[in-house]
């Protein structure tokens, strides 16, 4: 009956969630840690990204032969990031139609605190997030065409022995 309490009197054990909470939390701050040594290399950002992308596209293309759904789906997310990261963060055509509103002139507004700085072009999705979301999802999708190859299954079914 004592295995049942808890060690501020609470019922239940709850001896394995703040395990797994602290090793939850530990290993956010060690891919933080690791988020942050990668952020001044850009140009090994990009490789990585391009290495993960010639990987998955050998072992779906051409070894396993197969995942097309999952290579669609792929395809289709990191085409919205890549758009995301073409467009700006405010768009020039509904910012012209707020700013006409304000003082009824047309003209562009000019900064006129300090604070305001004037900025030609904001990313709505900065590099940065680009390459970590793009080499994340590539990864990910990469798991499933190599478990299957691992276990044995093949395009025609599972392989004789």
């Amino acid at each position: 009956m004592d295995s049942l309490v808890g060690g501020d009197g609470s019922p239940g054990g709850g001896g394995g969630i703040p395990y797994l909470s602290d090793w939850g939390t530990a290993a956010g701050r060690r891919y933080q840690y690791y988020l942050d040594k990668a952020m001044p290399h850009m140009l090994r950002r990009w490789a990585a990204l391009c290495a993960v992308a010639l990987v998955y596209v050998l072992r779906v293309g051409v070894f396993v032969q197969g995942f097309y759904v999952v290579s669609y789906g792929l395809g289709i997310y990191i085409l919205n990031l890549f758009i995301a990261f073409l467009s700006p963060q405010v768009d020039p055509e509904i910012q012209e139609l707020l700013d006409t509103g304000a003082n009824g002139d047309g003209g562009p507004l000019l900064p006129t605190r300090s604070s305001d700085e004037f900025r030609p072009f904001v990313r709505r999705l900065p590099e940065f997030k680009f390459c970590v979301s793009g080499v994340y999802k590539e990864a990910m999708k990469l798991h499933p065409a190599e478990m299957n190859s691992l276990l044995g299954f093949q395009k025609g079914g599972p392989q004789e022995l």
